[in-house]
């Protein structure tokens, strides 16, 4: 077992580095333009901040995931593919649990932080121009 975390380990300090490092930049940036394009949406529409929602929110927190997770989903699968590549290109083998670390970290998390605070940005920028 502490070999498997050791070499999964490596593996994602080694990613900073190399072929295809160009993806660790461009997966939370392109996740990070949804999230702003998202959060506007949702400062129009007066809905809460959307992680502190599904936080705090039971009753909304599925479709919220689902609804987060359906906006990015092709994001996701460009990093899974990207991931997979890097991985036959470096490793000549694939790590299936470490590209879904990858694309988790590098895409979702991004999005779901970013999301919210853009949102309540959004909705002061839009209450101050109604004034």
């Amino acid at each position: 077992m502490e070999d498997t975390l050791a070499r999964i380990w490596e593996h994602l300090v080694g990613r900073l580095t190399g072929p295809l490092t160009f993806r660790v930049l461009l997966q939370p940036t392109m996740s990070t333009l949804f999230a702003v394009r998202d959060g506007l949406r949702d400062a129009r529409a007066r809905r809460p901040p959307f992680l502190w929602t599904i936080l705090g929110s039971p009753d909304d927190r599925r479709r919220l995931i689902r609804d987060g997770l359906l906006a990015i989903g092709k994001l996701i699968l460009m990093a899974l593919v990207v991931d997979f590549v890097y991985q036959l290109v470096v490793f000549r083998r694939l790590y299936p649990v470490e590209a879904i670390d990858v694309a988790f970290l590098l895409a979702v998390v991004p999005y779901f932080v970013i999301r919210g605070p853009v949102n309540r940005f959004g909705s002061l920028w839009i209450r101050r121009r109604k004034r």
